[in-house]
């Protein structure tokens, strides 16, 4: 009876130790620089958030965040590399919505996102929005369809990747419309806006912050944009579903680490991000980019990527899309 109170007591205190070590942990994290992994290039939607919000949670924590671009497989090698990191705080992925979509996408996925990777905080939610060129005569959403459907095999659909809003945007489109177009994918979003703006792609449905300026300043032109209402940062321009009913598809981008990080660097974590997106610097620059501020806890933002997998899966399906 002695040997096993004893055992116990030394399980107890064992417990204790390890909470203890992991509260200070949390207290201490981070003590070094933190890789903020973007699955794309420079320029786009991703790294355009990653950046402004890394940059802030460095002068916030003494840390540096630094933005390490790991494009290619339409996300897929800089989710693997933070899937495969050491779960420890220090290795943390710019979640987006190629997250949500690839789940179904991809036939042969070397890991599950919705078991691999734990939700930490939501940043925005964004539009995409549907942009032609000077080349394309269309000045609305029917023109376009009108255009694209008498001149077949000539509109070329430009996407920042297999797999992104941005490509399934434009297949949710094609499939409620029946206009056919010539999917181009590229790996990210400024090299896909460079063929935009010189005429070697015709329309994209990208993302607003890394499309919006180009729009603003008069190189492209906006036909509308892919969420249910209008947006407040262009607001003359109409939605997608005001000609074609139904149609809506919108960008959630956060933050993610290795499933087995400790739940107090998790907490830490959400809780620095949710202060920085607080900031009225900071949430004045996210809603000029097109979506205001989204605070939530871990849990909540959890929830949020299970249900917009849920949503592009149906999309995926019925787009027949699949990538190997």
């Amino acid at each position: 009876m002695t040997s096993r109170r004893t055992a116990i007591v030394l399980i107890a205190i064992c417990i204790s130790a390890l909470a203890s070590a992991g509260g200070a942990a949390a207290v201490d994290y981070p003590a070094r620089p933190v890789r903020f992994v973007v699955g794309y290039p420079p320029g786009g939607a991703t790294d355009i958030l990653a950046r402004l919000i890394g940059q802030r949670l460095s002068e916030k924590l003494g840390q540096q965040f630094v933005v390490e671009n790991k494009p290619g497989a339409g996300n897929n090698i800089g989710t693997e590399a933070v899937v495969n990191a050491e779960p420890d705080g220090y290795t943390i992925l710019l979640v987006n919505p190629a997250n949500y979509i690839n789940a179904t996408l991809y036939t042969n996925l070397k890991f599950n996102f919705l078991r691999d990777i734990a939700p930490v905080a939501s940043f925005n939610r964004v539009p995409n929005v549907m942009t032609v060129n000077d080349s394309v005569p269309a000045r609305s959403v029917a023109e376009f369809i009108a255009y694209a459907k008498a001149n077949p095999g000539k509109v070329n659909m430009a996407s920042s990747g297999n797999g992104t809003s941005v490509h399934l945007s434009g297949e949710m489109f094609m499939a409620m419309t029946g206009v056919q177009m010539q999917h181009v994918p590229y790996r990210g979003a400024a090299p896909a806006i460079t063929d935009l703006l010189g005429g070697q792609v015709q329309v994209i449905f990208d993302n607003m912050p890394s499309i919006i300026q180009h729009i603003r300043g008069g190189a492209l032109r906006a036909l509308a944009v892919t969420t249910a209402a209008r947006s407040p940062q262009l607001p003359d321009v109409p939605t997608v579903a005001e000609t074609v009913p139904g149609y809506e598809a919108s960008a959630l981008f956060g933050v993610g680490v290795p499933k087995k990080t400790p739940p107090e660097i998790i907490e830490k974590l959400n809780k620095e991000i949710n202060e920085v997106l607080a900031e009225p610097v900071i949430k004045e620059r996210l809603i000029d980019l097109g979506g205001e501020p989204l605070i939530s806890t871990p849990e909540a933002f959890g929830k949020m990527i299970a249900a917009e997998t849920g949503k592009w899966e149906k999309v995926v399906k019925e787009a027949g899309a699949h990538v190997e």
